[in-house]
């Protein structure tokens, strides 16, 4: 065969080739690319990290191991995306520079959507929706309606320690305490040390399992448009990797079973 002959047949070879790859349906080279996405993590190790001090979300238990409904969804996306977790546990405050610092790929710790954290990462859809109450001395008399020279207490960089400060600290005589988790926030109020603690509701409901006497929740939910998300680096294709199984996991009833499993009703 001439070299003309030899060039001729792989011009048509060539334009054939690419005539068949642009005539690929569009819905079927959408499939492809997340097939795609999803076997970039399969079989690879996803870490992650979790605060271990905001029950139920995440706790550490006796043996230093770390439970609770952050850690079961954790598991249950990463086995959803054919991967391997490891879950570690980091103080809150340090969380975020953390994951900048590449310390970790991802954060699942009960974590809320606020624009301040949207400047510096990016958020999967909610896996989680909160409101907020207020935990309180049953007998002390508080009113949330009338809330006037008393001691408010709350955890540092969450969104009711937000709420506290930008609706009761230095107005009306009150004084707003926030704690680096809400054990110690918990443990303050059980002192005496403060007049009631705003939280989350699954939180305070978690407290006082243990703590039933003298007590309780007062007054409505506070429904702020609270979303928890899984935390991820600007622009890291993991987003979408994290969104595709939290998807996966909402339709075959995975979410909702985990959420039951620590919540209850």
């Amino acid at each position: 065969m001439s070299n003309s002959r030899l060039l001729w047949s792989s011009m048509t070879m060539s334009a054939a080739m690419v005539l068949s790859a642009c005539s690929q349906p569009a819905n079927e080279a959408a499939d492809a690319n997340a097939d795609a996405s999803v076997a970039d993590v399969a079989g690879k190790t996803i870490r992650i990290a979790t605060e271990g001090a905001y029950p139920p979300f995440n706790y550490t238990n006796a043996d230093g191991s770390l439970s609770g409904y952050d850690i079961d969804v954790a598991n249950a996306l990463c086995e959803q995306m054919q991967a391997k977790c490891e879950i570690v546990a980091q103080d809150w405050d340090g969380i975020i520079p953390g994951l900048l610092a590449q310390k970790y790929d991802a954060v699942v710790a009960g974590m809320s959507i606020t624009p301040e954290r949207q400047e510096k990462v990016d958020f999967t859809e909610p896996y989680f929706a909160n409101t907020m109450v207020w935990l309180t001395d049953t007998e002390g008399g508080f009113d949330p309606m009338a809330i006037k020279n008393l001691t408010l207490g709350g955890q540092r960089s969450t969104t009711p320690g937000a709420y506290l400060q930008d609706n009761y600290e230095g107005k009306d005589g009150n004084t707003v305490q926030l704690y680096d988790n809400y054990d110690n926030a918990y443990l303050d109020l059980k002192s005496g040390r403060s007049d009631a603690v705003l939280a989350e509701k699954v939180s305070a409901k978690s407290w006082l399992t243990d703590n039933p006497d003298g007590f309780g929740i007062v007054g409505e939910e506070i429904d702020n448009d609270d979303n928890i998300a899984v935390a991820v680096r600007k622009g890291d294709p993991l987003r979408d990797d994290f969104n595709k199984a939290l998807s996966e996991i909402r339709s075959n009833g995975e979410l909702a079973r985990l959420e039951q499993a620590n919540f209850g009703n």
